[in-house]
């Protein structure tokens, strides 16, 4: 099935990008160009927008991080991601959906493995990090992935029937604006005891995670699920997993020598699913 080319805006000047006719790279009106990388994304991230050379998570963060989700640790969060898309969007037309966030793509290959024919979805990610983008566009050669950032997001106004985010940053604005009438906003959250178990190695004394979800104004809450179970990763995936979470950087030396250490540490995961309706 042919799909309609993405509506992306010019990062520039925000006016629509049309792709040019060789179909090597995306230009405006104003004239100006974004070329389609080898791999198949686009960058739309201008240097003068960036606030560090290589903005978004290392290489190396990105590896650890495609190492541990490939091992399936997450793979009941990607079930129950494609189970709440397909029980709440039941047309037949194109289902248009945006990964906030979408690092190296593991969900939105999930997605499009578990969910509703590959052929009804139209799937893209965006990310700050262009060596995730790059890793997630080689992988799935028929999503759209481009560099950009969440606060600035280069797409057309309810471009979106739906838009996900795993523990993404997230501009309220943006995606109100990305989604059409009615268009559904689905967040994972950490639920209470999420990695408990390592956050007792980092802390005096663990709390439980906040539930507070922050919808943005005009969306209402149509359905939560608590998923919750245990993973015991070996070693290095113990290291991996923690470098995934916020709190790595406050992380002393000895303490994730310890975390390492450890011989078979079973691990709770903890997560809450918000679906929201616009």
């Amino acid at each position: 099935m042919t799909q309609t080319p993405p509506a992306y805006l010019c990062p520039i000047c925000q006016s629509a990008l049309s792709i040019t006719e060789n179909n090597k790279s995306y230009a405006c009106a104003q004239n100006h160009h974004f070329d389609i990388a080898k791999e198949g994304y686009l960058n739309l991230l201008p240097a003068q927008h960036k606030k560090s050379k290589e903005p978004g998570d290392s290489k190396t963060m990105m590896l650890a991080r495609r190492g541990f989700l490939e091992a399936g640790f997450y793979q009941p969060l990607a079930q129950a991601l494609s189970t709440l898309i397909d029980q709440h969007y039941t047309t037949n037309s194109i289902m248009s959906i945006l990964d906030m966030g979408c690092g190296e793509g593991y969900y939105s290959r999930q997605i499009a493995a578990l969910s509703k024919p590959s052929s009804q979805l139209d799937l893209h990610g965006l990310d700050i990090a262009k060596n995730a983008i790059i890793a997630a566009a080689k992988k799935q050669k028929e999503a759209h992935y481009i560099v950009a950032s969440s606060n600035d997001m280069p797409y057309s106004n309810a471009y979106f029937d739906l838009i996900f985010r795993v523990y993404a940053p997230s501009n309220d604005q943006e995606i109100t604006r990305l989604l059409k009438e009615h268009g559904l906003l689905l967040t994972v959250t950490p639920g209470p005891r999420h990695l408990w178990q390592l956050r007792e190695f980092i802390y005096d004394t663990v709390r439980d995670h906040s539930t507070d979800i922050g919808l943005p104004e005009g969306f209402k809450i149509i359905e939560t699920q608590q998923l919750s179970y245990k993973i015991c990763p070996d070693q290095e995936q113990r290291m991996a997993l923690l470098q995934m979470t916020p709190f790595a950087w406050k992380t002393s030396i000895e303490i994730q020598s310890k975390i390492e250490a450890a011989e078979q540490l079973e691990i709770e995961v903890d997560f809450t699913l918000s679906l929201a309706q616009k």
